[in-house]
């Protein structure tokens, strides 16, 4: 790898973690607490394009929510988006109907996960007399569907953008 590559994909992480703190600071409101629709969570399909956009999306995670949220957060939510970006990026070349859809799944199903338990455990509601369990569930799918629209609807159309424009290829894609 030459001086100017890998110059090139430092940019890239700076730019994509700045992206990210901007999307989610600006649109605060849907970016954060249990309903929410994190249009920033978007980039978490860039590593699709290459391995150095986990280093940048999970570095903007851990910066916006550091601003943002709670010391839980910062911990939980960028550990999710790190495993997220990982399998993300180990899923890059499986297309269904030409679209990136199995990259979109990671983020879904880990945020659901770890942020839906994390939820339930860290805050729970004090009027909710449900066990545990059913509020991990209940957490879990309403922070998947949030993530859904994030990632499966706005990250797939995110990647298909920039494959099919041959001047953003030429800016994203690295491998």
């Amino acid at each position: 790898m030459n001086q100017n590559s890998s110059v090139r994909k430092l940019v890239h992480c700076g730019m994509v973690a700045a992206i990210y703190v901007v999307l989610c600071l600006a649109l605060q409101p849907l970016s954060y607490g249990a309903v929410q629709v994190r249009v920033a969570e978007a980039l978490c399909l860039l590593p699709v394009f290459g391995a150095e956009y986990i280093v940048g999306v999970v570095l903007g995670c851990f910066l916006a929510n550091l601003l943002g949220s709670t010391i839980v957060d910062v911990i939980f939510g960028t550990l999710a988006t790190l495993l997220a970006c990982l399998v993300t990026y180990k899923l890059r070349n499986v297309r269904f109907k030409g679209l990136a859809i199995a990259a979109s799944l990671p983020p879904v199903l880990f945020n659901a996960v770890i942020i839906g338990i994390e939820i339930a455990v860290m805050f729970p509601d004090p009027t909710s007399s449900a066990p545990i369990w059913l509020a991990c569930i209940t957490n879990g799918i309403s922070v998947g569907i949030g993530e859904v629209i994030s990632c499966t609807v706005l990250g797939v159309v995110l990647v298909k953008l920039i494959e099919s424009n041959a001047a953003l290829r030429k800016v994203f894609a690295t491998e």
